[in-house]
């Protein structure tokens, strides 16, 4: 992994839609019905970040989902992060 430049990874976001950039971090806010659909989608993206081997900060409260990527090893956003996000966005049926 490299870390990519912010205008490489700004030029980049068209590919993932719903993302932004946020203190060197691939950043997205959602919000589902309830609880149990937020941690139920954190289930389905823990189990693709796993098969990365590249992990989102993440926090939830209620049925807010608070995601950053970021490669802690690189320190700012990488290809792997982009994998993620489009992850992230083919879980949520985008």
């Amino acid at each position: 992994m490299t870390r990519l430049s912010h205008d490489d990874a700004e030029a980049r976001l068209p590919d993932v839609p719903g993302w932004g950039i946020a203190n060197g971090t691939l950043h997205r806010e959602l919000e589902f019905r309830n609880f149990v659909e937020a941690f139920g989608f954190m289930a389905m993206v823990a189990l693709e970040a796993e098969k990365l081997s590249h992990h989102p900060d993440w926090s939830n409260s209620w049925n807010r989902v608070v995601i950053d990527i970021a490669s802690h090893q690189e320190g700012g956003i990488t290809d792997t992060c982009f994998e993620l996000a489009a992850a992230i966005n083919r879980a949520l049926g985008e």
